[in-house]
């Protein structure tokens, strides 16, 4: 059986790190899940879960009897452990490069494609 106080502020503390982490709001943690979608990987996608489904059932106290406390713990533990891991600024640095570099890729074909014209209508 699980303590449904310290299981609310458990939640409450993985929207916050969610929040903080990945940028993603929603009304309720199953809501944040699913906005954060393919950004996690299924392993936590699939904890993320487990504590959506246990945050349901601890509504009501007959079936948060019914809650495994070890499997929320791993879950709980496997979801905060990666997020903590995530680094946003690096995250934001990664986005940037990588739209810069596909842009510079272009702009290299670019400059190969009038080169090509240019050669193949003995300008050059």
């Amino acid at each position: 059986m699980i303590e449904i106080e310290k299981f609310h502020s458990r939640v409450a503390a993985l929207e916050t790190l969610m929040q903080t982490k990945l940028g993603v709001r929603g009304p309720s943690l199953s809501a944040r899940f699913k906005r954060a979608g393919r950004r996690l990987p299924k392993r936590i996608q699939k904890a993320g879960r487990v504590i959506s489904e246990a945050q349901t059932l601890s509504a009501n106290p007959k079936l948060a009897r019914l809650l495994d406390p070890k499997r929320l713990n791993a879950a709980f533990a496997d979801v905060t452990t990666h997020l903590e891991t995530i680094d946003p600024v690096d995250r934001r640095k990664g986005l940037v490069l990588g739209v810069l570099g596909g842009m510079v890729f272009n702009l290299i074909l670019l400059i190969a494609a009038i080169l090509a014209l240019l050669y193949w209508q003995d300008v050059i």
